[in-house]
């Protein structure tokens, strides 16, 4: 039998689903609560497959996440496969991109809804496959792609500043510096959007397009 390690905070959902794993032939030798209980049950127990969900205590946003990047860099190699009810950006790319992408699997809740598909998803990712959801997919895209990763914290100021319609004086004295120092961000925001100088477009226009189309990155 494969040894498994649960991490689930909800207590309900947590016995339901080793109750369900047991029953298709896995040996759940924990299901704990949080994400430090998790990694303490992996180093003391070394299963050959971890299910977690994302979000756990204390803070409730992405502490199953960041705990599964951990063991894969302790323990490279280790089958992971992340469940969440929303797609959580922050470390998934990081989770996705361990050990090449091998053995690693994030599924959203709502979205599994044939049991023997998820016991097939858990299985493939045991022999060192890959299964991700195709909205984590979508969105993990969007965000690589998005051209206003190349900009600065401060040229994203300038870029949201010039959305809102603000001239190089308004935005000079918004962010107190100087209209030259302003023209710089703006020149150097045209060119890593690849706004080069053209007769019949106005390049501000496009740069703010670009920002209303990918919104603001934190």
């Amino acid at each position: 039998m494969n040894r498994l390690v649960l991490a689930e905070d909800g207590v309900l959902l947590r016995e339901g689903l080793a109750g369900l794993l047991s029953r298709f032939g896995f040996d759940v030798v924990a299901a704990v609560g949080d994400g430090q209980a998790l990694k303490a049950a992996v180093a003391e127990l070394r299963p050959d497959l971890v299910v977690t969900d994302i979000r756990m205590p204390p803070g409730f946003t992405d502490e199953g996440l960041r705990a599964a990047v951990e063991l894969r860099r302790t323990r490279p190699g280790l089958p992971v496969v992340a469940l969440s009810q929303y797609v959580q950006l922050s470390y998934a790319a990081e989770l996705l991109d361990s050990d090449n992408g091998r053995a690693v699997g994030y599924l959203l809740k709502d979205r599994v809804v044939d049991v023997e598909e998820f016991i097939g998803t858990l299985r493939k990712v045991l022999d060192g496959g890959t299964v991700v959801d195709p909205a984590v997919v979508r969105q993990l895209l969007r965000r690589r792609a998005s051209p206003l990763e190349r900009l600065s914290p401060r040229e994203r100021e300038v870029l949201a500043l010039i959305a809102q319609g603000h001239s190089n004086t308004a935005i000079a004295a918004d962010l107190v510096i100087s209209e030259a120092a302003v023209g710089k961000h703006i020149g150097n925001i045209l060119a890593k959007l690849d706004l080069p100088p053209t007769e019949d477009s106005n390049r501000r226009v496009l740069a703010v397009l670009a920002y209303l189309r990918d919104g603001p990155l934190a």
